[in-house]
């Protein structure tokens, strides 16, 4: 028993002298810590409160050729304030917290006077050296603010703390805006000039030291070791914002009358492949047209009868034909392996080479190749591709569609696919593929890739600039591009694109309609694509322009008929704001036409005057109404807070206008704004809603 007691009191006591060891192991390691090793612990314990963050660079702009921004960035603040900041004493804040409590209140109305009184206070109390008090103020907004009470005592004293963040905005709203690279929601994607120059327009980030506060929260110091951002360079690109929105205008108003799914315009400058213009718009599930695709750039289908050229420039180039050619057309039907080919009106006879292109004959135009080819029909596919229509056009924009023309080693060949291929059918090429081969005929052969940049500048300063890059020097021989530019004149003076005919200057150009393909569905026999590709003015081209149509529902179809205006009125509002091509005007014209002057932009009205050979005094950058004879314009005279007379303006004057004077805008119809739901004279706030009534 006693043995067993002895046993038990060992086993205590060198529990206790075993704890009695460690304790003092672990004091001896605290003490240890604090005086040897506590300047070591202190500073890794600093340095886990302190932080390098990165400061964004200020991405770079995007301007338009004359100079206007397309997409920009402006700051947009979150402000915090630092209530426990030792600069602000008990005295200063009791004295004025109910003042600043006031004036935020009354800035921001988002929350009461006690609710921002509460919030400080409280703040205050819990030594918030961070505390958020609103998202999204703008500059101007910041800048009064630091005239509020405290924080008017300055940047350390004042305890305003404003973090920044950029937000890229594009003033012309939805204008190219999928050209310029943004989605229908404001995002930024890769598809278009903010994706291909990301690296350029980004700059490069900074470093600002930042320390961890209550709540996990981070604060910026002030330090003299912050490394300042260097900001993106700014990119000038060749789209004219004002031929933009004439493309996208003319665009829109054919989508709507004809009810179809989408379209898209093209202009281009023929000597430098600078794309001026392109307007990409489709139907979303409300009915109303936007820009949810680049459809110029992206969307590869079967060209229909635009096709036709490339097949007899190749004829002709091969010496297989002329244009004084006869071919009998069968009436306009035709036989290949027992498919039939016909025209779109039967009972067409002998007709010439050029009056087969003009008439846009597809009996004529696949005789003429089967002719030819029928023998090698290799020999056709490897003329084609001499043309480099085989290859896409390495845009810098990314997204471009793949060309398909096949060639005789496909598994789709067959016996119907030579004559079928002719007149534009088991091949794909995007409306600015088209473009290309058109503008290079325009050319005289030389064959120029589209562009959609000229500078990168950095501080005004120019950096890189762009130019012309040869795809092919020579796409045809000079005597075979003549026969084609005769054939594409004859279209417009005495074929499918005479409602382009003109007195003013001369258009060449190709009328093409197609079934539209539905997979392995077949063609669908109620579906078309209209389209008109050309340039201009036909004796010296300056400008090509294509303008597609796809499945217009109101009966009207044909390209001619429903691309063509499009491409009309693009055309005379380019020639006439283009007066290095010598304008011309007959005088009769301007005897028996009095012009009824409407409202809208002062330069541009100057401008149509002008072409037409009325005078009229020059307004500037003003806006312009006409007098109560609706003969003579007079500058408008409209002030902040008073609604603007826009009765007689177009729908995007109007919104513009509306707009900058800070009102929400809703418009129905098409055509001129009739009526305006806010009398113009009347007092209304910024923000306040009005309705425009648009009518033909």
């Amino acid at each position: 028993m006693t043995d067993t007691k002895k046993d038990i009191l060992w086993r205590v006591y060198l529990v206790y002298i075993g704890m009695f060891v460690l304790g003092l192991t672990i004091i001896g390691r605290i003490v240890y810590i604090q005086v040897a090793e506590g300047d070591k612990w202190r500073e890794k314990a600093r340095k886990l409160s302190l932080r390098y963050f990165n400061i964004e660079a200020t991405r770079g702009n995007i301007y338009d050729a004359n100079g206007e921004f397309l997409s920009t960035s402006v700051p947009i603040f979150e402000v915090r304030m630092d209530v426990a900041s030792p600069y602000i004493t008990d005295d200063i804040f009791k004295k004025e917290a109910d003042s600043l409590a006031y004036r935020l209140s009354d800035f921001f109305k988002d929350r009461s006077k006690r609710e921002y009184k509460t919030l400080i206070t409280r703040g205050r109390a819990e030594k918030n050296r961070y505390l958020l008090l609103k998202r999204n103020v703008n500059y101007d907004q910041l800048k009064t603010l630091k005239t509020f009470p405290i924080f008017r005592n300055g940047k350390n004293k004042g305890g305003l703390i404003a973090k920044a963040v950029e937000r890229r905005i594009q003033p012309y709203s939805h204008l190219a805006f999928r050209t310029i690279g943004w989605d229908k929601e404001g995002k930024q994607n890769d598809l278009g000039l903010e994706g291909a120059y990301s690296d350029e327009l980004e700059g490069e980030s900074g470093k600002r030291l930042m320390q961890r506060i209550a709540n996990g929260n981070w604060r910026p110091l002030n330090n003299e070791n912050e490394i300042d951002p260097r900001n993106g360079s700014d990119i000038v690109s060749t789209v004219d914002i004002h031929l933009q929105d004439v493309a996208e205008d003319a665009l829109m108003k054919q989508l709507i009358a004809n009810d179809a799914d989408h379209g898209c315009a093209i202009l281009m400058e023929v000597k430098t492949g600078r794309v001026k213009a392109i307007a990409n718009l489709g139907k979303n599930a409300d009915g109303q047209y936007e820009e949810k695709y680049n459809y110029a750039i992206g969307e590869a289908s079967e060209p229909g009868s635009t096709f036709k050229l490339y097949s007899l420039l190749a004829a002709l180039e091969d010496d297989k034909t002329d244009l004084d050619e006869k071919i009998d057309c069968n009436g306009g039907i035709a036989y290949y392996a027992n498919r039939a080919m016909k025209d779109s009106h039967l009972g067409t006879g002998v007709l010439t080479v050029k009056q087969i292109f003009e008439k846009s004959s597809n009996v004529g135009v696949s005789k003429v190749i089967y002719k030819a080819y029928a023998s090698n029909p290799q020999a056709f596919i490897d003329r084609l591709y001499s043309f480099s229509v085989n290859k896409p056009l390495n845009l810098e924009i990314a997204g471009e569609g793949k060309p398909r023309i096949k060639d005789t080693h496909a598994r789709s060949w067959s016996k119907v696919s030579l004559p079928w291929m002719s007149i534009g059918y088991e091949v794909a090429l995007t409306p600015l593929q088209i473009l290309t081969f058109y503008n290079a005929v325009a050319n005289d052969g030389v064959m120029i890739k589209p562009r959609f940049v000229d500078e990168i500048r950095l501080s005004d300063k120019v950096i890189k600039k762009f130019g012309p890059v040869i795809i092919n020097p020579k796409i045809a021989s000079k005597k075979a591009i003549h026969k084609a530019k005769i054939m594409l004149e004859g279209v417009v003076q005495e074929g499918t694109g005479t409602s382009l005919r003109n007195p003013v200057y001369k258009v060449a150009g190709k009328t093409g309609t197609a079934q539209i393909a539905m997979n392995n569905a077949g063609y669908n026999k109620s579906s078309y694509k209209g389209t008109f590709v050309g340039y201009f003015p036909a004796d010296n081209p300056k400008y090509s322009c294509i303008v597609v149509i796809n499945n217009p529902t109101k009966g009207v179809y044909y390209g001619g008929a429903i691309s063509a205006p499009v491409f009309r009125e693009i055309a005379d509002r380019v020639y006439a704001a283009d007066m290095e091509m010598g304008l011309t005007w007959d005088d009769s014209v301007k005897i028996t036409h009095r012009v009824p002057f409407k409202g809208g932009f002062g330069r541009d009205m100057a401008t149509i005057c002008r072409w037409m050979g009325y005078n009229m005094q020059h307004y500037g950058n003003n806006w312009i109404t006409s007098d109560s004879s609706g003969r003579k314009t007079v500058a408008m005279n409209y002030k902040s807070g008073i609604v603007p007379d826009v009765c007689g303006m177009g729908m995007r004057d109007a919104m513009f206008l509306l707009e900058k004077q800070g009102y929400k805008v809703r418009a129905t119809g098409v055509g001129l704004v009739r009526r305006q739901s806010l009398q113009a004279g009347t007092r209304a706030r910024a923000g306040s809603l009005v309705e425009l009534n648009l009518d033909i």
